[in-house]
């Protein structure tokens, strides 16, 4: 049964979104309860709505108690072997994606502006682990002041497209065009120089979500048509579980990384927990992300893996490869 949400409704709905503090918020859900129609049909929106007024109510009370004198901020320290941001335009299903991939338990609802801080987890992928952080939607209007520092000190970021919604491809354009506002630029492959050093380029997937639905076929051509020559491009429905698997070989395969274990002499090698470091990377840089000491008194080192014999000792500037097996003496 279909709500049959009024104009009004929606217009209050509209103002909701663009509030900035708690108590707009609370007014805004306020009226657009009062506004709802009530019968069966809007029963669950109405019990949201009660639970969301509820909350606002305690933040109003927490921001009277103790109001901000600056706009809120949010760091969170990178973990595993990257960081990815989660960025699109609201409903785009980027907290769904989140929850699917990692055990992160953010709200999850069918209405816009669900997420309104980062949310984080991580995302296994054989014998790695990668972080991922759900921000809050981008409008062509609107943008929480902190996303793009967040955005911009990224290792790369997946792009959310609503296919779902005719409109899906032009919100993920809009948030495209938001963060270029701000010299936040998401490109799928990042530019050898910048000829404006303020500028930073993110190196961004492209997700077009919610395959599941109908038309989502004519939208995802529509995609590619727009996103193809700027992003790689995955279709995926964070919903029905199709083509995650595949969207986290190409996560972690995007990072640029590689794996590396280490051995202790005359013990087997620990495969359970590799490090990560950049494709190209030496076996000094390796052993400076064992121990920082390391990188001065590294002494020499063996190592099991591609183009050595097993047990080879080799030198300071050894590159390394995925799956090498190294022993660092020191």
């Amino acid at each position: 049964m279909a709500a049959n949400l009024t104009p009004q409704y929606l217009e209050a709905e509209a103002e909701y979104k663009k509030a900035q503090t708690a108590d707009e918020r609370l007014a805004c859900l306020k009226n657009m309860y009062s506004l709802l129609p009530k019968h069966k049909a809007s029963e669950k929106l109405q019990a949201e709505l009660k639970t969301k007024i509820s909350n606002a109510k305690d933040e109003a009370e927490k921001e009277k108690k103790s109001p901000k004198k600056a706009g809120v901020s949010y760091k969170v320290p990178k973990q595993g072997a990257g960081q990815y941001v989660l960025v699109g335009a609201p409903n785009a299903g980027k907290s769904r994606l989140l929850t699917r991939l990692t055990r992160a338990t953010p709200e999850v609802a069918p209405y816009p502006f669900t997420t309104r801080e980062p949310h984080a987890g991580m995302m296994s992928w054989e014998d790695v682990r990668i972080q991922l952080i759900d921000l809050p939607p981008i409008t062509a209007d609107y943008m929480e002041g902190y996303v793009s520092s967040m955005v911009r000190v990224a290792d790369a970021a997946l792009l959310l497209v609503d296919l779902g919604d005719d409109d899906g491809p032009f919100g993920a354009e809009a948030a495209v065009e938001r963060l270029a506002r701000t010299k936040t630029v998401l490109a799928g492959q990042t530019p050898a120089a910048s000829e404006d050093p303020s500028v930073e380029h993110i190196r961004t997937l492209l997700v077009a979500n919610k395959m599941d639905l109908p038309g989502a076929a004519e939208r995802l051509a529509l995609v590619r048509e727009l996103f193809r020559p700027r992003f790689p491009i995955h279709a995926v429905s964070a919903e029905a579980g199709t083509g995650l698997p595949e969207l986290g070989h190409a996560i972690y395969q995007f990072l640029n990384v590689i794996r590396v274990y280490t051995k202790q002499p005359g013990k087997p090698p620990d495969l359970t927990s590799p490090f990560t470091c950049p494709i190209g990377s030496t076996l000094a840089e390796m052993a400076a992300l064992v121990h920082r000491d390391f990188v001065d008194n590294l002494k020499s080192a063996r190592i099991w893996g591609t183009g050595v014999f097993d047990g080879q000792t080799v030198k300071r500037d050894h590159v390394l490869h995925d799956k090498d097996v190294v022993e660092l003496h020191v």
